[in-house]
């Protein structure tokens, strides 16, 4: 099971917005991610194995977290499972 951080720069609206829909790829997709929500501030301490994030903020976290996954449009959830597809293909490669 991977464990991923679901987060934007607040914490607020949006994150939890993109936890909601990433939890319904998650699960429609028998996906091996847990998500657990919080902001950039959630980071530290964070041993998890991604974060799931918005796509402009996902750059500026490459090199700093072990997977940036950066989705442009919170609401697609083919963007997202598409994504979340190709993080777990790089895992087991």
């Amino acid at each position: 099971m991977y464990k991923a951080l679901v987060c934007c720069r607040a914490g607020m609206g949006s994150s939890m917005l993109l936890k909601i829909k990433a939890d319904q790829v998650i699960r429609e997709n028998g996906f091996p991610i847990q998500t657990e929500h919080g902001n950039l501030d959630s980071l530290i301490g964070f041993n998890g194995d991604l974060v799931i994030t918005m796509d402009d903020l996902s750059s500026e976290l490459a090199g700093k977290v072990p997977y940036a996954l950066g989705i442009r449009n919170i609401v697609d959830k083919e963007e997202m499972r598409q994504k979340m597809e190709a993080y777990l293909a790089s895992m087991n490669q």
